[in-house]
């Protein structure tokens, strides 16, 4: 049985995201950059939290996972390796990991490069994949402590999920993203198409997350390093490597 998801801005422009598995009426919610619109949302639809699930250290997915947990008794879990700067875990949980979560199973993957101990949740079943920070609509983190390589990596280990699962990333940062790509194959057809459906969702207040893993395989900048049109496209040797290219497209995304 599918998932019911439930996708609720935060702060500016983060999401946090809200699931109920029907099967078991189990409910969690993927990083908690605030309490009150998750606090809402369960009070509006009569759902009990309980899980708290974080994918990253950073404030702006943790701020308010202690309020939300004192006040809804859900148990938080983290990975082990950041359990040092999260809020208190009940559980801890590590790279590689099957975690169960209602009827589900949950695979724990490292996604390490925007944060060292960054992880992501892979829902096999329903399709699902919570990547926070690491692959992102139409891009990827920042590399704040990681390097190119964990990061391709990463990226690596996620883009080998199946294509049609629904990636469900941590901000509204689709148009920005978008920009960029375009600033790189300004004529690419299928760059393109999408930009023109996110501005159409964002004209009508819409998310522009999730999105399908062969989508971001087709238009993502970050997961083509292998492209000859992009590597072309950026000025780099034809037999310039993926990492290499994954590494310049990282650079010239933080100077844009």
């Amino acid at each position: 049985m599918a998932l019911e998801l439930v996708i609720l801005p935060c702060l500016a422009d983060n999401y946090a995201y809200l699931v109920r598995d029907p099967s078991t009426d189990t409910i969690f919610v993927v990083d908690v950059p605030e309490a009150a619109p998750i606090l809402t949302a369960l009070s509006t639809r009569g759902w009990k939290l309980n899980q708290i699930l974080i994918t990253h250290h950073h404030n702006d997915h943790i701020a308010g996972v202690e309020a939300l947990a004192q006040a809804t008794g859900a148990h938080v879990i983290g990975a082990e390796a950041d359990a040092h700067r999260l809020p208190p875990l009940d559980i801890m949980v590590a790279p590689g990991q099957r975690l169960p979560i209602g009827m589900q199973k949950v695979d724990v993957i490292d996604a390490g490069g925007h944060t060292l101990g960054h992880v992501a949740y892979h829902f096999p079943a329903a399709g699902l994949l919570f990547s926070g920070d690491s692959l992102m609509s139409w891009g990827c983190g920042r590399l704040f402590e990681g390097t190119p390589a964990q990061m391709f990596d990463s990226l690596a280990r996620l883009s080998a999920l199946p294509d049609d699962t629904l990636v469900c990333s941590g901000h509204e940062y689709t148009e920005a993203n978008g920009r960029f790509a375009l600033s790189l194959e300004p004529e690419n057809p299928a760059l393109l198409s999408r930009m023109a459906d996110v501005r159409a969702r964002r004209a009508e207040g819409q998310p522009t997350v999730p999105a399908t893993l062969a989508l971001e395989k087709a238009t993502n900048p970050f997961l083509r390093s292998d492209d000859e049109k992009l590597r072309a496209a950026m000025a780099l040797p034809a037999d310039a490597s993926p990492l290499a290219t994954f590494t310049e497209a990282r650079a010239r995304k933080d100077r844009f």
